[in-house]
């Protein structure tokens, strides 16, 4: 009896936690309907982009897909017309341009479900790295995803509030927006600068509801993965290791869910959820248990964190050695 007692007293505290939690996570939960719905993905003639619009199509969604270069669109409505024998939209369109990408925004019918997956990544040490090439990362990644939100959030706040139905602004960024990695650093300030954009937005069209979902992909084995393995610096492979990673379509299955729930972030592997937890700072959360974990187990990934940092400057102190004894 004494030791169901003190069981008792040992989880109460959690209990309470939990119950607490119930109460104030925010925003509430909620389910984002795909089916007939118009779905815009960004980056659409490969990839992650292409898997995704695959998989929307697949479910019923009305989809676009939005690139730079017609031929790999047509490509890639073929693909998906030969896969699910659904026909998609395409539009060619570069996401710098702000005036090109308001009037695809304008040609196409309103948008439900914005998906920002668009994005370049040129890897090298930014004393090496052209001041061109860092703006080329940041107009893309940062930038034409501000053009395209711009675009479409008249429209989508007048749809939801038309349909009663939840939209959805879905941004995908990379695990290298959550830290930062040797020869990622412009990079890395595109992809940190979507978490700013995303939490701040989920503020102002929560009352619209509109929902967002920020998506952290590890290395995703697309044409573009290759290129960027022959342009990594040495001490980058080292710490970053240069497995293929995820598959497209592994990447699109989860975020798409996320999307789906209404999820804030969307970790797509295990080590991705950990890096979650570990930088989670004041991100949103919608599920409580979630939350529970988060505060139960952000403590301990500060000090895996703090382990990985460690081995990162050691990899880098001896490389350097290297570099000067050869």
């Amino acid at each position: 009896m004494a030791s169901l007692f003190f069981l008792f007293l040992l989880l109460l505290p959690f209990a309470i936690l939990l119950l607490v939690l119930a109460a104030i996570v925010r925003p509430r939960q909620v389910r984002i309907p795909l089916k007939g719905r118009h779905v815009l993905v960004t980056g659409g003639s490969s990839g992650i982009g292409l898997a995704l619009a695959l998989r929307a199509a697949a479910e019923g969604a009305r989809v676009t897909i939005l690139a730079r270069d017609p031929s790999r669109l047509q490509d890639a409505r073929d693909a998906i017309r030969l896969a699910t024998g659904v026909d998609v939209t395409i539009v060619a369109a570069d996401v710098r341009d702000p005036e090109a990408v308001s009037r695809a925004l304008e040609a196409a019918d309103p948008v439900d479900v914005l998906v920002c997956n668009h994005g370049v990544f040129l890897p090298q040490e930014l004393e090496r790295q052209s001041l061109e090439e860092v703006r080329f990362m940041v107009e893309v990644n940062l930038m034409g995803t501000f053009h395209l939100i711009k675009a479409s959030l008249p429209t989508m706040k007048q749809r939801a509030k038309q349909s009663g139905l939840p939209a959805s602004i879905a941004i995908v960024s990379s695990q290298a927006g959550q830290v930062g990695i040797y020869g990622y650093t412009a990079y890395s300030a595109s992809k940190f600068g979507l978490r700013g954009l995303a939490e701040a937005l989920q503020h102002e069209v929560i009352a619209d509801n509109i929902h967002i979902t920020l998506v952290f992909p590890p290395d995703t084995d697309t044409p573009g993965l290759a290129e960027e393995h022959k342009r990594r610096p040495e001490i980058t492979k080292v710490i970053a290791g240069s497995q293929g990673g995820m598959k497209a379509d592994d990447v699109a299955k989860k975020a798409l869910n996320g999307i789906k729930s209404g999820q804030f972030v969307v970790a797509c592997n295990f080590e991705g959820y950990l890096l979650h937890v570990a930088t989670v700072g004041l991100s949103p959360q919608r599920s409580y248990f979630m939350a529970f974990v988060e505060i139960l187990g952000v403590g301990f990934m500060r000090f895996v964190a703090l382990c990985y940092q460690w081995s990162w400057f050691t990899s880098i102190e001896k490389w350097h050695a290297k570099m000067k004894s050869g």
